[in-house]
């Protein structure tokens, strides 16, 4: 099939890589060029590259909403537009130009987090499993038909990061399913159930603030959920914000009343780290990054700096 291909980044990058090598992707829509390091430079977003890669027109609008850019999609003559992690919303009058309309690559188990950020807030709301849906588009925020889902566990380690690379690679697997489904007209598409749906909200770097007076597995998952972006944080008296990085809920290393306020570092071990008290018990605080510093153990942290017991994290 003629595909125009719409994504920004490295999700849908890898989407792409896997669709250049089955079909006959005919032109690239992707965000434009973003200042990005220290010194702002511009930079292409990752599926930009690939498509310059791979000798494919790009197309970077900065808006999707006119009446040229509906022109110079409809001259391109695709069989079907495939849409993974574009980042904006497409008219009707886009959606129906092709053969096949539209597909979507989500990164989540459809109705369940439709929105911005499917992945990361799995792992914040404690799900056992994730997956990917391939999605015929309609104008609504991830309301289309479904045509092919694609499921995998969430395990107890599970990040961000780690789910991200693995959604990645099941999308661009079930995309080529998905695809071969269309072409040969054995696509069955499936209406969503409106009442079974959530709403994955976008994140920001507040999204990562802890309350301590949550329970340890509450604010052990948002710390992984939120890796490596924008990171769980919390701000500890005489030292500013702190990124918490990696935790455990290591109860059975600790005896613990639970009369301390919560965010009270109530134990230090030079080797582990130090235990956290929270709205339940008290969480093992192994990993962090302080203001201005890379990322590092606590065992290191504590080599430099004076942490004593009753120190605080504010909320």
């Amino acid at each position: 099939m003629r595909i125009i291909f719409m994504g920004t980044p490295e999700f849908a990058a890898i989407s792409l890589r896997k669709l250049v090598k089955e079909h006959d992707v005919v032109a690239v829509v992707t965000q434009p060029d973003r200042p990005a390091g220290r010194g702002k430079k511009l930079m292409p977003p990752p599926v930009k590259e690939v498509a310059l890669s791979e000798g494919i027109e790009v197309y970077q609008p900065m808006k999707v909403r006119t009446k040229e850019f509906r022109e110079v999609l409809a001259q391109i003559e695709a069989d079907i537009f495939v849409v993974v992690a574009y980042g904006r919303i497409l008219p009707k009058e886009i959606l129906e130009l092709p053969k096949y309309g539209a597909v979507n690559v989500h990164a989540s188990l459809l109705p369940k987090y439709r929105g911005a950020a499917p992945i990361q807030w799995a792992i914040i709301d404690g799900e056992s499993e994730s997956g990917v849906t391939i999605m015929q588009m309609d104008e609504g925020l991830d309301t289309g038909p479904m045509l092919l889902k694609k499921t995998t566990a969430i395990d107890k380690h599970e990040t961000g990061a780690s789910l991200h690379d693995k959604l990645a690679n099941i999308g661009s697997e079930a995309l080529i399913e998905a695809l071969e489904l269309i072409e040969s007209g054995e696509a069955e598409p499936i209406t969503q159930d409106d009442a079974l749906s959530t709403y994955a909200s976008i994140l920001s770097r507040d999204t990562g603030r802890i309350d301590w007076s949550k329970s340890t597995m509450e604010i052990e998952r948002l710390v992984r959920g939120l890796y490596p972006w924008p990171s769980a944080f919390s701000y500890l008296e005489g030292f500013g914000n702190i990124k918490i990085i990696n935790t455990e809920a290591a109860y059975n290393e600790l005896s613990y009343d639970g009369n301390n306020e919560p965010g009270t570092i109530i134990e230090i071990d030079k080797k582990k780290g130090f235990w956290v008290a929270t709205g339940s018990g008290a969480l093992l605080v192994k990993r962090i990054q302080a203001s201005g510093k890379k990322e590092m153990d606590v065992s290191a942290f504590l080599l430099g700096n004076d942490i004593q017991k009753g120190l605080r994290f504010e909320n």
